[in-house]
């Protein structure tokens, strides 16, 4: 390779790097940066409340619920509604207006989150209300419910809560659901880790089963944690199939309109929901 190429090759090299750094790191920190900032404090969440000018004014105060807590010196302060740079705001103006201090240097973190909640329900190991906290994804929200269960299919379903919405809401097809593939998620193709929201229901639906009988390892019912599960992949939960079977002789019952069906399938073949392979034996 003569050096014009070399150097071609090395300048477009540092350009990428340099692109996808200087576009990487700002959206990961802008989205941390807005979620904490964008958090409006609500009843029974704690809040930590650091104060620089005077150690002792420093500590855990917990918002009730009409919104408001006591802090030393200036007693009652609104909470409820604020954010957390709005009630830092909000605290150093009244220190500096009642003439406790000239410039009023405090901070204001959620030590726990209580106002605000998600549902996790389904096919998970701990199903309920969580706690929401500032930035919590999906993965995070679904690792606090225990993880899904082998039952799970491989999608979750979030919907965002709609006004005035107490509880868990049931999925449905409007513009207010998600559907996050987790398989691919988790595999890196999908980039869909939702940032949720206050209310929001995290839906793991049971997955369909597919029954896997005749001359396999393990005959039984499997469930279909992917789309496009081949008669390959089938088997294969199945344990593959036995010295006895034949991969020749392998067919699919099937309810069509509700008719029984027998379908003579190759091994790249899709399967379908409550299908039946069955795979039978060598001729010789």
């Amino acid at each position: 390779m003569d050096r014009k190429k070399l150097r071609e090759l090395t300048t477009l090299s540092a350009t990428l790097v340099v692109l996808l750094l200087g576009t990487a790191r700002p959206f990961a920190q802008s989205s941390i940066e807005a979620s904490v900032t964008d958090y409006r404090v609500g009843p029974q969440d704690v809040l930590t409340i650091t104060s620089y000018d005077q150690a002792d004014l420093s500590g855990k105060f917990t918002v009730e619920a009409d919104g408001t807590f006591t802090f030393p010196l200036i007693g009652r302060v609104k909470a409820g509604g604020l954010t957390l740079r709005g009630l830092e705001e909000s605290l150093k103006a009244r220190l500096k207006d009642e003439g406790f201090f000239r410039n009023p240097q405090v901070t204001v973190s959620v030590e726990t989150y209580k106002s605000q909640k998600v549902y996790v329900i389904g096919e998970v190991r701990m199903p309920g209300p969580y706690p929401l906290s500032g930035d919590m994804s999906l993965v995070e929200a679904i690792a606090r419910a225990g993880s899904t269960l082998p039952s799970a299919s491989g999608e979750a379903i979030i919907v965002h809560a709609a006004p005035g919405a107490t509880g868990p809401t049931a999925p449905t097809d409007s513009a207010n659901t998600e559907r996050v593939d987790l398989l691919a998620l988790q595999s890196g193709v999908s980039k869909q880790n939702i940032v949720l929201r206050d209310g929001d229901t995290i839906s793991l639906p049971k997955a369909e089963s597919v029954y896997v009988m005749g001359q396999v390892k393990n005959p039984n019912a499997y469930a279909l944690q992917q789309k496009n599960t081949t008669v390959l992949q089938a088997l294969s939960l199945a344990g593959g199939i036995t010295d006895r079977g034949s991969m020749s002789r392998i067919k699919i019952v099937r309810i069509v309109k509700g008719d029984k069906k027998e379908i003579k399938v190759k091994i790249n073949d899709i399967v379908q929901p409550n299908d039946t392979i069955l795979v039978g034996d060598r001729l010789f």
